[in-house]
C-alpha cells in the first residue's frame, strides 16, 4: 500500500529525518512511537503530502507520489488520503453533517451521494442524531468521531493519525482506539498513527520506534 525510502528532511542546518525507510500493507494498523523531536509526526506529514522532503521516494500503491505537484498532488491527497489530528480542525461554521462533506464536495462528487455516504459514516460512528450540530455542541470526542468520518468520506487507501487521542480523555481515547480497529476489520481501512498513547500503540498490528530520525525497531 505504502512504500517510502530514503526520506530525508532538514530545517535549516538540523538534518531531522535522516534516510528513513517504511512500508504499509494494505489493511495494516501501524503506529510510530518514540521521544518528542524524534521525526513522527515530520515523516507522517511527509508521507501525507503536507510537506517535501529533502530527499526520497513515497510510492502510494503504483503511484510515484513524490513526483506530483500542484493540482495533480492536491486531487491525489484528497481522493487517496484522509487525516485525523489531535485537534479536529472542524469548521465551526458548518454543521457535522456539512463537515463531512466538504472534502466530497471538493472531489467533485454529487451531492446526493456525498450527503448520503456522510449520514452513513456518522451514524456508524454512534453521531446520527448530531447531523446538525456545529462543533461547539459537540463534545471532544464527537468531534473527534466527525473528524474521522470526513477523513474517511473519499473511501481513501489510507488514513494517517497524529497523536488523534491526544486531546481527549482515558474513555474517549479507547473509543477511538475500538473505531480503528473497527474499520480496519470492516472496511480493512489502513491506518498509519503518530501516537504517545501505549494503549493504542498496543492494539495496531506493528508498532515501529523512532530515534533521532530513524525508525530503530
Amino acid at each position: 500500500m505504502l512504500k517510502a525510502t530514503g526520506i530525508h528532511k532538514y530545517y535549516e542546518k538540523l538534518h531531522v529525518l535522516k534516510g528513513v525507510d517504511i512500508t504499509v500493507k494494505k489493511g495494516e494498523i501501524v503506529s510510530i512511537v518514540g521521544s518528542s523531536g524524534a521525526g513522527k509526526s515530520t515523516l507522517l506529514h511527509i508521507l501525507g503530502t503536507l510537506d517535501e522532503p529533502a530527499g526520497g521516494e513515497i510510492f502510494l500503491g503504483a503511484v510515484a507520489v513524490h513526483e506530483l505537484k500542484g493540482k495533480s498532488l492536491a486531487a491525489f491527497r484528497n481522493k487517496e488520503i484522509g487525516f485525523v489530528f489531535q485537534f479536529h480542525h472542524l469548521l465551526p461554521e458548518f454543521t457535522a453533517l456539512e463537515n463531512v462533506c466538504i472534502p466530497g464536495w471538493i472531489a467533485g462528487r454529487r451531492k446526493k451521494e456525498t450527503t448520503d455516504d456522510a449520514v452513513r459514516l456518522l451514524t456508524m460512528l454512534g453521531l446520527g442524531d448530531r447531523l446538525d450540530n456545529k462543533p461547539n455542541m459537540l463534545s471532544g470526542g464527537e468531534q473527534q468521531r466527525v473528524a474521522v468520518a470526513r477523513a474517511l468520506i473519499n473511501k481513501p487507501a489510507i488514513v494517517f493519525a497524529d497523536e488523534p487521542t491526544g486531546n481527549l480523555d482515558s474513555k474517549n481515547a479507547k473509543e477511538l482506539h475500538d473505531l480503528f480497529v473497527r474499520l480496519r476489520n470492516e472496511f480493512n481501512q489502513t491506518f498509519l498513527i503518530v501516537t504517545h498513547n501505549e494503549e493504542l500503540a498496543g492494539m495496531s498490528d506493528r508498532t515501529l520506534h523512532m530515534k533521532d530520525g530513524l525508525i530503530v525497531g
